[in-house]
């Protein structure tokens, strides 16, 4: 019953991100990029896998791409967008993508804190990134549809605490948040973006 509603909460939702990739794929015949950014908690994973479900799409993930320890240093962690990385996001995803070619890439392991064995995805039509710092100014204009996620700080606070804990939500609240907004609101990141409230 709950993965019923569920579902139909995802239809009602994200209907709006359904209609406009159904408009680009009738209109373009290349290759689709759409990027789900947006805040913490918001439902980026769940339109992304629902995205998956509904075209049989390709499916990355930013959380993917966390930084390994050797990369956190206090010159990038004090850099706004910077706690991801993006370099190794669009070396390893992005550049094959955008040409067609099958994707490797290693995926970030925040429990073993290491990178883990490569993962490849064959080349599809339709490609969907999701998760916080997919619209990086550092990545361009690549995208044919940007979507931002949105949520009122409460349901925000109740769904971290639900998925990661209270004595968890607290870095949530004095750290991973407030980075996000900074990059939110110094790259203008909602703008040019379909936006789904929550």
């Amino acid at each position: 019953m709950d993965g019923l509603l569920m579902k139909k909460e995802c239809i009602v939702r994200f209907q709006p991100v359904v209609d406009r990739i159904e408009e680009l794929l009738a209109c373009n015949s290349g290759t689709l990029l759409v990027a789900i950014d947006g805040m913490c908690a918001s439902g980026k994973t769940t339109l992304g896998w629902y995205l998956k479900e509904r075209f049989d799409c390709n499916l990355f993930h930013m959380d993917d791409f966390f930084l390994q320890s050797h990369q956190k240093t206090p010159e990038r962690l004090g850099e706004v967008g910077g706690n991801v990385d993006y370099e190794r996001f669009y070396e390893e995803v992005i550049q094959p993508v955008l040409s067609g070619r099958e994707v490797v890439y290693r995926p970030y392991s925040c429990k073993d804190g290491q990178i883990s064995e490569s993962v490849t995805v064959s080349p599809k039509r339709l490609n969907v990134v999701e998760g916080s710092y997919s619209c990086h100014p550092y990545f361009g204009q690549i995208y044919n549809l940007k979507v931002f996620t949105e949520i009122s700080p409460e349901l925000q606070r109740q769904r971290i605490i639900m998925r990661n804990g209270a004595k968890r939500f607290v870095r949530f609240e004095s750290e991973w948040i407030p980075k996000e907004q900074a990059y939110f609101e110094k790259f203008a990141v909602r703008e040019g973006c379909l936006v789904i409230g929550g």
